[in-house]
């Protein structure tokens, strides 16, 4: 699903955020992530449920992502986020909740950060804040 946001949002250019989940087959948190995203005026692209490391890297590195929202469950899928830290483009931050990301506070090593969402309110600070240009 891809929705590009007509309404003037908080940037003069909407940045574009790419979504998915690793372990979760629901993804509800993302539904509601979608629904602040539309608020926001941010462009996104859901990719799908239960996808692959593999499959989101090469998303992102076709899309070039401002912004990757991950859901993550399990705490064994601690090497996949891994990698995806490692792989994707240098200029896409990541935003991962789930909760597995609200239970452990140093879920992953990642060189370039993530955000960690704990709840849609930290999602909408985070988006207040965001600087495309950064």
């Amino acid at each position: 699903m891809e929705k590009n946001n007509e309404i003037k949002g908080l940037w003069e250019e909407s940045p574009l955020m790419i979504t998915a989940t690793l372990d979760d087959a629901w993804g509800i948190g993302l539904k509601l992530i979608h629904l602040y995203a539309d608020i926001a005026g941010l462009n996104y692209i859901h990719l799908g449920l239960m996808l692959t490391s593999e499959q989101i890297i090469d998303e992102c590195i076709k899309k070039q992502p401002d912004i990757l929202g991950l859901t993550i469950l399990r705490s064994d899928m601690q090497d996949e986020f891994e990698k995806i830290c490692r792989k994707i483009p240098d200029k896409t931050r990541i935003v991962a909740g789930g909760s597995v990301i609200k239970s452990e506070s140093e879920f992953a090593e990642c060189e370039k950060g993530y955000y960690s969402a704990e709840n849609a309110l930290s999602f909408i600070k985070y988006l207040l804040e965001f600087d495309c240009g950064k």
